[in-house]
């Protein structure tokens, strides 16, 4: 799919391990965290127009153990490993955006808690909320369903119905609605990216914002292939008989959790499928719910939401990968991170935690100009 790859750093046999990497990413508050190769960055807008900027690397657990790479492996390693660099990007994206009286750095612990509360909430709204109404009701109307087929398929769609309604409300919120544009931006920056454009806004604007690989894609199959998974596990291991229907629920709801690495596996396979063969007509249709989906969680970027989205994507492109392919347009000042990976980007004054952009010599102001009527220059994070 893309055009001009980047290699993983590790040959294989596997056809899938041997083919290009595909950048993806997250969208966080005022900002877009991107994942490359062997690197995270996230890059966020801070109030007083510059933009924060820190990459981190990530996780070697794949190229140190072979098993970490089987599939269904991959797919449970990859949604633990994209849980933690999202909560952590979020953290960042929270602190950086607040302004700086409000500011406040988050610890491990608040982190920590805050992916503790975030699975709470998950189980609680999409697992159990699901199976406690399905079977409370099917008790309100005599037990027709029983734990039967018709019970894990009317859990199923209201579990969809569910999720679909969260997405709707929360998307009506202001602050979540920036978070989508954002998302936007992310998407829009990956296909100029694969489609071999140089990241100027213009050149990035003219893409869609509903992308294959998007994360929302892989939520859809993760309810789809929960319908299957959940009718075989429920009727291949039923829940005692003769207890109260209150009971079953705690059953199912155990059932599903323990279930849910095995959805979460079919899902990755399903999407990595879908990176590789987006042309055939059959992959094409599964993928199809997921992009009416990016409708709601996806929406038309500003200007400087995509300035934001490059940045953080130029931060993990090996810099061997640069030369043609990344902005000289650009004029917000950039600040780097104290415990970043060094980076390296075009067309900016990159600063480093500590330095006001514009009192070093020859930099520019909080509107990005420049103090001196240089023309912006190339500076690498060391």
């Amino acid at each position: 799919m893309s055009d001009e790859p980047s290699t993983p750093p590790e040959a294989s046999d596997d056809p899938l391990e041997m083919a290009p990497h595909y950048y993806g990413g997250q969208a966080v508050i005022e900002g877009v965290m991107m994942r490359g190769v062997d690197r995270w960055g996230v890059a966020v807008r801070r109030p007083g127009g510059e933009i924060w900027l820190e990459c981190h690397p990530t996780s070697t657990l794949p190229q140190r153990r072979a098993w970490v790479r089987w599939p269904m492996i991959r797919g449970c390693f990859a949604l633990v490993d994209s849980l933690a660099i999202g909560m952590k990007a979020l953290g960042i994206s929270a602190t950086q955006s607040a302004p700086e009286e409000e500011g406040e750095e988050l610890g491990g612990a608040a982190v920590g808690a805050s992916m503790a509360l975030a699975l709470v909430i998950f189980v609680g709204l999409f697992i159990f909320l699901p199976s406690a109404g399905t079977k409370g009701i099917d008790a309100l109307i005599g037990n027709v369903m029983g734990d039967g087929v018709w019970f894990h398929i009317v859990e199923s769609i209201a579990r969809i119905v569910i999720f679909l309604a969260y997405l709707w409300s929360i998307s009506l919120i202001a602050e979540i609605r920036r978070v989508f544009q954002y998302h936007g931006a992310e998407h829009q920056t990956i296909a100029a990216w694969e489609h071999g454009e140089v990241l100027e806004p213009a050149n990035v604007t003219k893409y869609s914002t509903l992308h294959v690989r998007c994360g929302t894609n892989f939520l859809i199959l993760v309810m789809l292939l929960a319908i299957v998974v959940y009718t075989v596990g429920g009727l291949l291991v039923p829940p005692p008989e003769g207890i109260a229907w209150y009971w079953a629920v705690v059953y199912h709801v155990v059932l599903r959790i323990v279930l849910l690495p095995v959805v979460a596996g079919l899902a990755y396979e399903g999407l990595r499928l879908g990176a590789r063969r987006g042309d055939h007509p059959l992959v094409r249709a599964v993928m199809k719910p997921g992009l009416w989906l990016q409708m709601i969680t996806t929406k038309q970027p500003e200007p400087d939401q995509v300035e934001v989205a490059i940045r953080a994507f130029e931060s993990v492109v090996p810099p061997e990968e640069h030369a043609g392919r990344v902005p000289t347009t650009l004029d917000s000042p950039v600040v780097l991170a104290a415990d970043s990976l060094p980076v390296t980007l075009e067309s900016a004054r990159l600063h480093h935690e500590g330095n006001v952009p514009g009192d070093e010599p020859g930099g520019r102001d909080a509107l990005g100009h420049d103090r001196d009527g240089e023309s912006p220059t190339r500076r690498d994070g060391a």
